[in-house]
């Protein structure tokens, strides 16, 4: 049963996350279900009562109280459970009390699962917003008739407070996921609780996700056809009783929110003033129900914290009015353009196209004497895309659509008329040319002509099922009525056509039919029905006697169908019909008939034989004159029917004939076994048959009886030619939806996907189909012929791609490198790489340079999963050299080097369109020529982005090209002509979007185009979807004349087709091809380096003595039949050792990088896998692009004078690998900063920093006695490796520093003895180091073929360790002899049935148990003892990258940001069954989401606390057992990679208890310096928050209730935060760009900004107001402005403050202002100047400027100059007084205004601290890139800097 009934499967009582959405559908009344009246699953409180209502006339609850908070009613029953209530809408019945105020909170959980409260009351005079809590002010409607109802259409803060006296019930609808995702950019997952609070009455509480609405009855919304249009009626037991001859909305008040047609914003909940009125509006604006965007007051938008502004709809500009003109002729040697749609503007046409479909769904009978294509004219001064048409339909290769058994002869013989869908094709059967009637919108369903055929007449399928009536000759449509039925099955034409029948069901599936009166419709004038009526029997065809033609009123019909046929006519305006009576066969289905042609003048006219055929292979000629059986005969699979005499059905069963048609001389039958069947008409013997490869679903005897035309039921249409005995396919189409083609430009041929399951190839030039592969089980889904060689390459929904050639007819090579359906397949312009994707992300790169290609690299979760197949999936430029496509998210637009996959560019798409509500995604791309250096991509939101295909700039944007998503783009390739394909639609566009109209549009598809592109001569057009179209493109060449092509006839654009006629024992023996079988081989195996293989499987290292061995030639592998032949073990001719790795050389490696490089180039040098690949892995480190470089002097404060200490660091490197480390037993808690590792007592929250590294610190490893830490980071400027330091714990003291790996290190180890070392160097180091961590010498190093992510020693044996890479676990075996130390190793391979993964992390489980998990969310499980995998399972979605295993529980953690707890006990169990081991014993037993992919973890011994570390820069404490997640450390984390600023600003509060801080991710973050904790973040979502100012202290105010903090964001925004209250206060935007500086005032009641034009202004935070605009640097960003006071008259100015405006063009101005007398006075105006921009310097250094506190009326001075210099000017003196040289330009500045320091920060990662104009100099490392920013206190104690995302707190120690 239904949910909403109340019975079936329940919620269980403690639900903590939403089951399963299907019991909850379609809808859920959630009194009713959680039994409110028992209060066991429910609580009240207070004035709770039950009365019966009179208006409703039941039982309501009525909750009463003064104070709400103690009178309500909850659910669920405690706070701790929750309803999970998946329902997008929750609708609430409820009422307010007169006078009265009422509360509602409602408590729901985001996917992220953050608990956020929505409450609305009449209570509320504002609306309010934080990140856990939305307030709304809720309005009571205003009864009808009263003094209100005037007064709330004016204004709406008159109806805020108590509800009137005559309040009446109300029915809210919440729209709970929209109001989450508009308010606060989250994602609704459930509704958790629900708290009604007093003072109101409620009857009930509903949630579904369809879309009620209580005004419209259940059989008003079946009659209005309501479920079309989304709505659907509120259900019986929700809905409120309305008094007979009354209206709904006269006795209720229907309420949705978000409002969808009020102008009213949306801060409040109200009553829409455009919801109806009245009751009889209710049912026509239930179409206009949706919710739309609305344009928010100024005063809402001061008031949203967090939302994006919604504009309204903007109308396109009307430049010149659209014209409609009639349709040009069409002719059989020239058709008319026919197919084209020409419209001006891109909204004008859209909105004229849907008023033509109205007017025909509203017209039953029109005269059509206007369009059926509608062709945009404009007054001449309009300039348009020309030519006009620009394409020109050619050819359609389809047939049927709706069914296959319509197909028609024309009088002549000559021509064959047959539907494609919503297209009527006349094709002349010697030529194969084409002309159309197009007009139809939908699937054309039934065909007829009259006699002469000069009226056809088609219907059309769907709900607006319509006739058309068409002048044959000149393909005029005469007439266009509806027809009373969904769909017409049938319709046939009297010999005259004066009267036209036709059978179909109506909307209740009832069978009609209708007679219509055509006989006028030729003159002009209408057609009308002559008869209708219902019948309750089957009726397959419907016939009009030919013979009877005599009047209107008594025209004879004959119809046959399931167990009858039945004659009818019209008499007196009604039909009547007549049973014929068949006796025994009474029960048969008849499908077809047929009247005798010709006649004796001595019979009758009415004396005819009707032949009747059935499914069960009867054909039954019937007496029409006597409505009586003469004979029947069965058509029987063994033989013939040779009888005359009559055969009974017990003669077996018989073949089903679809299909008969008689002549005067034979009779015509197709038949279900595929056969055209010629007989006598006495069906004595057959004549001449024909056998098909389907079955026969019509056939059709031409007028001169030398014809049979034949269709089937697989889209093969063609005719036997009697006299020659030649059959002749005029047509093969696909019988479903074609996904794809692909064209090849040599031997012009096309090839084609279809959900048919086949592959079809034909001839460009001739469209006749060449090849046809058919795959039973599997479905194609992309397809690309190679660019040179007669090759096809085809991607199939089970992940498998093959590669054909048609050359040989064969399957060259199959490629099993995905696992789900490819989505992308296209070869490289060159012919030498072939590239595929599928929906799980996996992008494959092979060698198509030979005919058997082979893979070459395979990356995962790098293009969009789940996106459908597209033909612009994969793009490649001209080029061959970029490749593009939309990934790894539905916003990422990614660029590769195409030969390698080498990540290049990513764009990120979402952030282009800063207006909307929603985020925009990437759906096609496509490059431009290499000339234009441009790739194009379309959007979710149909606009066209041109971005820069190098830098990834948006160089222009196309606003909506289509109503809907684009489906496909091509651009030609001069780069003048852009294809765009959507809402069943073609249009051709000017690229450079010169002229008032830029495009043309053109229809003809009645299913969705999916792919479009120019052929590869650029003279055609290929669409495809319901069928294939080839159009004629005319455009003219880039010199101004038009190609030769164009100025030629029809006949010589392309050769004429030479028809090929297939003799009828022929008929099977057209080039057909199945899918050939898998090969039972698997793909060959690709070594990537040259390294030793045994069996294509092992990764293997050459020790020292191997090479020598092999220099010289005296080494030689052994092969030994009792051991593992995969273990490689090198035989060495001089001491007949076995070994693998023994180091030549053992140096000390603790030296300078210099005598370490020396050493390590004496180790082993294997070679390198191709040109350093970074692997598909997160796992795998990767450094943060910097800029920066290194001082080359450095002055160190002498020891004991430091005047900075470093006392904190906030922030944590999520751009690190396991780089935190926690013992739970010591409590030693480190993680990583930059190059800081940041110790921290977890107890205390003291910090010591240990600074030792120069570069970013990419991991960490501490021994298991917690004595010793190792931390790794890159190579400094000219240094030759990268350092390794090994730490004291005890003492912080660096011991030892390690020089081996050239670039990074991936991951340390020790071993459980703490007795070994090892490191991984990253996938260009490839390189594997053993230490000895007793002196910390070098013991063994190892070079691999190929890059390795994770490493860890085996807890049980100090000299086993395993690690893990590309497709296979590495087991290392430590051999300890003397002083020589040898490693054996042994690879094991992951199953097969894995494909080609990448193992991304690994740990030791209980013995023997090796778990590691891989790039595509599998964790393997490994027998240490046998070194197999013997179990695998599915543990995520994403790539795993961290495993900790601790007894029989194992913690995932993966780029899903899901971390999840297993119980695996299990598991050793199910070694024991080897390959039989299921993972259905695997457990899950927690799960928590967190804010990021996670990096590092580590967790106590029991597994049920720890820590875990995330990219977004955020470390988690865990706790399992109380299901809990904690922030420890966070840090800001930056929208864009490679940008070197994550903080842009920090500032802090007057009385130094904390600071604020914003960064590039929209966030401002308020911290206690006391703690250094997080307090409190606002967030806002797709901005950036470029500055901030901490409001200065009042005099009088006291503590934090006065401390607000103001913000300028990219959008040109200002919001103002209350940190006390934790909300925001105020917004208003006074700039139209990116703010660049903001500050308040000295006595806080000024706002001034700076923007990025250069305007600075001035705004009140009271009024919300801008009060003065200053222009004075305008075209230039505001770098700095700062405030200062003085004494009022000083400087001979009025006014108590001074302040100063910096711009980066080296510009200061300062001013002088009294704000109370709107007074600012310009008091001077400083210019520096500046050299010629050096070579090499991109980005010149910011002009910065602050006064000097020591120093009244003095300004300093840094910036890009003649000098590096620090300049004092006096505004007394109106000069520089003094200068200070710095050692580089300064990119930051700040002055201590307790002590004469300046803090000066350089892009050279350095801090200079400066002790006045000619005192000392101190720097400060710390930073691992440029020190952007630097701000002291204003007590001067101190001093915050910023590198990257990184802020340190200093200390300044008075010295």
């Amino acid at each position: 049963m239904a949910a909403g009934s109340g019975v079936g499967a329940r919620a269980p009582a403690g639900l903590l996350v939403p089951v399963s959405a299907v019991w909850q559908n379609p809808y859920l009344n959630v009194f009713k279900h959680f039994k409110v009246e028992e209060w066991k699953r429910s609580t009240k409180e207070g004035d709770v009562t039950t009365f019966m209502d009179k208006t409703l006339k039941g039982t309501v609850f009525r909750i009463r109280g003064s104070i709400p908070a103690s009178n309500y009613i909850q659910l669920p029953k405690t706070s701790t459970q929750s309803l999970g209530l998946v329902g997008r809408y929750l609708y609430l019945l409820f009422r307010p009390m007169p006078n009265k105020y009422f509360v509602v909170h409602l408590d729901v959980t985001t996917e992220d699962n953050q608990v956020v409260r929505i409450s609305f009351s009449n209570l509320f005079k504002e609306f309010k917003s934080t990140a856990t809590w939305l307030q709304f002010p809720f309005i009571c409607g205003a009864p009808k008739g009263s003094i209100y109802e005037s007064t709330a259409k004016t204004s709406k803060q008159d109806l805020v407070g108590a509800a009137p006296a005559n309040v009446r019930w109300t029915c809210l609808m919440l729209d709970l996921h929209y109001i989450l995702s508009m308010y606060l950019n989250r994602r609704y997952s459930h509704l958790k609780s629900v708290k009604l609070c007093s003072n109101l009455l409620v009857k009930n509480l509903c949630t579904s996700d369809l879309l009620f609405d209580p005004s419209v009855t259940f059989s008003e919304a079946r009659q209005a056809n309501l479920a079309c249009h989304g709505m659907s009626p509120m259900p019986r037991e929700m809905a409120f009783p309305v008094p007979k001859g009354e209206k709904w909305h006269d006795c209720y008040d229907y309420i949705r929110f978000p409002s969808d047609g009020s102008k009213l914003p949306y801060d409040s909940i109200q009553k829409s003033c455009s919801s109806p009125a009245t009751g009889g509006q209710g049912l026509e604006d239930a179409y206009h129900q949706l919710p739309q965007p609305v344009t928010l007051t100024k005063a809402v938008r001061d008031r949203l914290s967090l939302i994006q502004q919604i504009t309204s709809p903007k109308a396109m500009p009307r430049r010149c009015p659209l014209i409609t003109k009639s349709i040009p002729e069409v002719h059989l040697k020239a058709p008319g353009p026919l197919e084209v749609m020409h419209a001006g503007e891109q909204e004008t046409s859209e909105r004229t196209t849907h008023a033509v479909n109205t007017s025909l769904e509203e017209s039953v009978y029109t005269t059509v004497t206007g369009p059926d294509v509608l062709s945009g004219r404009r007054a001449s001064h309009c300039r348009r895309l020309l030519p006009d048409p620009i394409l020109k339909l050619r050819m359609i290769i389809g047939f049927g659509g709706c069914s296959t058994k319509w197909a028609l002869w024309t009088q002549n013989n000559s021509a064959v008329v047959y539907p494609c869908h919503a297209v009527i094709v006349t094709m002349q059967i010697q030529t194969g040319e084409q002309r159309f009637f197009i007009g139809h919108t939908d699937k054309v369903s039934a065909l007829a002509f009259n006699g002469n055929s000069t009226l056809l007449a088609s219907a059309q399928t769907g709900p607006l099922s319509v006739v058309r009536l068409w002048e044959f000759p000149k393909g005029n449509c005469l007439s266009v009525f509806k027809t009373h039925v969904r769909s017409l099955t049938s319709l046939s034409f009297s010999y005259s056509g004066a009267v036209l029948c036709g059978i179909g069901k109506d909307g209740h599936g009832k069978m009609m039919v209708i007679v219509w009166n055509t006989a006028q419709v030729t003159r002009g004038r209408e057609v009308v029905v002559l008869a209708k009526a219902h019948t309750d029997v089957d009726i397959q065809t419907l016939k009009i006697a030919f013979f009877d033609d005599t009047s209107l009123l008594c025209n004879r019909m004959v119809s046959c169908g399931r167990d009858n046929v039945r004659l009818w006519r019209v008499r007196s305006g009604a039909l009547r019909s007549c049973p014929v009576n068949l006796g025994e066969y009474h029960s048969l289905e008849f499908t077809d008939l047929a009247f005798e042609e010709g006649h004796s003048a001595e019979r009758e006219p009415e004396d005819r034989t009707l032949f009747v055929c059935s499914k069960s292979g009867h054909i039954l000629e019937i007496d029409y004159k006597n409505v009586c059986i003469r004979s029947a005969r069965q058509l029987l699979p063994s033989q013939p029917c040779h009888q005359q005499e009559k055969q009974t059905c017990s003669a077996g069963p018989g073949i089903a004939i679809n299909s008969i048609s008689v002549s005067s001389t034979f009779c015509a039958t197709g038949s279900e076994d595929g056969y055209l069947r010629l007989w006598p008409l006495d069906f004595s013997a057959v004549i001449l048959e024909a056998e098909h490869e389907a079955p026969v679903s019509s056939v059709c005897i031409s007028p001169d009886s030398l014809k049979v035309l034949c269709t089937t039921t697989t889209g093969n249409l063609g005719y036997l030619d009697i006299e020659s005995r030649d059959y002749n396919t005029l047509m093969r189409s696909h019988t479903d939806s074609i996904l794809a083609f692909s064209v090849e430009g040599v031997r012009k041929q096309m090839a084609t996907v279809s959900q048919d399951n086949t592959i079809r190839v034909w001839d460009l030039m001739t469209m006749q189909q060449l090849y046809d592969f058919t795959a039973a089980d599997e479905m194609p889904c992309a397809v690309a012929f190679h660019p040179t060689q007669q090759i096809l390459a085809c991607g199939f929904d089970s992940g498998m791609v093959r590669v054909f050639s048609l050359a040989a007819s064969d399957l060259l090579v199959e490629h099993k490198q995905h696992r789900a359906a490819v989505t992308g397949l296209i070869f490289s312009p060159d012919g030498n790489f072939m590239f595929s994707s599928c929906s799980q992300g996996t992008l494959a790169l092979y060698n198509s340079a030979v005919q058997k290609s082979h893979v070459l690299r395979v990356l995962g979760n790098v293009v969009v999963r789940n996106a459908g197949s597209g033909p612009d999936a994969l793009v490649l430029s001209e080029d061959s050299h970029l490749l593009a496509f939309v990934g790894p998210t539905k916003f990422i637009v990614t660029v590769m080097e195409a030969c390698s996959l080498n990540e290049l560019l990513k764009v990120d798409v979402s952030i282009f369109d800063l207006d909307s509500t929603a985020l925009d995604s990437a759906v096609r791309i496509c490059f431009a020529p290499v000339s234009q250096r441009q790739l194009l991509v379309s959007t979710s939101s149909s606009k066209i982005l041109v971005l820069d295909a190098k830098s990834g700039r948006l160089v222009r944007e196309v606003p909506p090209v289509h109503k809907l998503s684009c489906s496909s783009l091509s651009l030609s390739k001069d780069a003048r002509y852009l294809l765009t394909a959507g809402d069943k639609v073609i249009k051709v566009w000017d690229y450079q979007m010169r002229f008032d109209i830029n495009f043309q549009v053109y229809i003809g598809h009645s299913e969705p185009v999916r792919h479009v592109a120019f052929t590869p001569d650029q003279e055609h057009v290929v669409s495809v979807g319901d069928a294939i179209f080839l159009w004629d493109f005319l455009a003219l060449s880039a010199e101004g004349s038009p190609p030769a092509a164009v100025h030629s006839s029809k006949a010589d654009l392309l050769p004429r087709a030479e028809r090929s006629f297939e003799k009828l024992k022929d008929a099977t023996e057209i080039p057909r091809q199945t899918a050939p079988l898998p090969l039972l081989s698997s793909p060959p195996c690709l070594g990537v380096g040259s390294v030793h293989q045994v069996g294509c499987r092992g990764i293997f290292s050459e020790s020292d003595e191997e090479e020598e061995a092999n220099l010289l030639g005296s080494s030689k592998t052994m092969a030994n039949g009792d051991k593992d032949p995969s273990v490689l073990v090198v035989e060495s001719v001089r001491n007949e050792e076995p070994f693998v790795v023994r180091p030549k050389v053992k140096q000390e490696s603790s030296r300078s990088p210099s005598h370490s490089g020396n050493a390590s180039r004496k180790e082993t040098k294997g070679p390198k896998s191709q040109c350093s690949i970074r692997p598909d892995s997160y796992r795998h480190f990767t450094p943060r692009f910097k800029a920066s470089v290194l001082p080359q002097s450095f002055s160190s404060p002498p020891a004991g004078y430091e005047v900075l200490k470093l006392k904190a660091v906030i922030g944590y490197n999520g751009n690190g690998r396991g780089n935190m480390v926690w013992n739970p037993d010591t409590g030693f808690f480190a993680y990583t900063c930059g190059c800081i590792v940041v110790v921290e007592d977890l107890h205390s929250g003291s910090q010591n920093h240990w600074l030792g590294h120069a570069e970013e610190v990419s991991t960490l490893a501490v021994s298991h006695d917690a004595q010793v830490l190792a931390s790794a980071s890159g190579r400094r400027n000219g240094d030759s490796h990268c350092q390794i330091c090994i730490w004291n714990i005890q003492d912080g003291v660096c011991t030892r520093q390690l020089f081996h790996h050239e670039t990074q290190v991936q991951a340390m180890a020790y071993s459980w003895d703490d007795r070994f070392l090892i490191t991984l160097g990253d996938y260009c180091d490839q390189t594997i180091a053993l230490w000895d961590t007793y002196t910390y010498e070098l013991m063994s190093s190892t070079h691999i073929s190929e890059p390795v992510h994770d490493v860890a020693f085996n807890p049980l044996s100090h000299g086993e360790l395993a690690c893990v890479g590309r497709g296979a676990v590495t087991f290392w075996l430590l051999e300890q002899q003397g002083a020589d130390s040898n490693l054996k190793v042994h690879q094991a391979p992951v199953p097969d049935a894995l494909g080609l993964v990448e193992l991304t992390s690994l740990c030791y489980g209980a013995d023997p148990l090796l778990y590691s998990g891989t790039n595509t969310g599998q964790i393997c499980v490994w027998d240490t003892e046998t070194n197999r995998c013997f179990m695998t399972w599915e543990a995520d979605e994403g790539e795993i990258g961290v495993l900790v295993c601790r007894h029989n529980r194992l913690a995932s953690g993966s780029n899903t940001k899901r971390i999840r707890l297993w119980a695996v006990a299990a598991v050793e169990e199910l070694r024991l069954k080897g390959s039989e081991a299921r993972s259905s014993s695997v457990l899950l037993e927690h799960e928590m989401t967190l804010d990021g992919t996670i990096v590092s973890a580590a967790f106590d011994d029991s597994l049920e606390m720890g820590i875990v570390g995330t990219t977004t820069g955020t470390l988690w404490y865990i706790n399992w057992t109380e299901s809990t997640s904690i922030r420890l450390i966070s840090g800001h984390k930056n929208k864009v990679r490679w940008s070197g600023k994550e903080v842009n600003e920090v500032s802090f509060s007057p009385d130094e208890t904390h600071c604020a801080t914003c960064g590039e991710d929209g966030s401002v973050r308020i911290w206690s310096l006391g703690s250094m904790e997080l307090v409190v973040q606002f967030q806002v979502l797709n901005q950036s928050c470029q500055c901030l100012a901490w409001k200065p202290q009042p005099v009088g105010a006291r503590g934090a209730e006065s401390q607000h903090v103001v913000a300028g964001y990219s959008d040109g925004t200002i919001r103002v935060f209350s940190i006390s209250r934790t909300e925001m206060e105020l917004k208003m935007q006074p700039h139209a760009v990116a703010l660049t500086a903001v500050a308040y005032s000295t006595d806080g009641e000024i706002i001034l900004s700076g923007g990025k034009d250069g305007l600075v202004a001035v705004s009140s935070p009271r009024t919300g107001m801008t009060v003065r605009i200053l222009t004075d640097h305008k075209g230039s960003p505001i770098t700095v402005i700062q405030c200062t006071g003085k004494q009022y008259y000083d400087f001979g100015v009025e006014g108590s403050e001074l302040w100063l405006a910096t711009s980066s063009d080296r510009r200061v101005s300062v001013w002088a202002s009294d704000w109370l007398k709107d007074k600012c006075e310009l008091l001077d105006w400083l210019s520096f100047p500046a050299p010629a921009v050096p070579e090499g310097l991109s980005n010149l250094p910011p002009s910065l400027a602050a006064f000097c506190p020591w120093e009244h009326g003095t300004l300093v001075y840094v910036g890009f100059g003649m000098q590096k210099e620090a300049l004092f000017y006096s505004l007394h003196k109106k000069q520089v007084v003094e200068k200070i040289s710095l050692p580089y330009f300064a990119v930051s500045l700040s002055l201590s205004p307790a002590a004469r320091f300046l803090a000066v920060g350089f892009s050279e990662r350095l801090l200079r601290l400066l002790r006045g104009a000619a005192g000392t100099e101190q720097d400060y490392a710390g930073h691992d890139d440029a020190v952007h920013l630097c701000r002291f206190a204003p007590s001067g104690r101190r001093l915050l800097t910023a590198s990257c995302s990184a802020v340190l707190v200093w200390e300044t120690t008075g010295r």
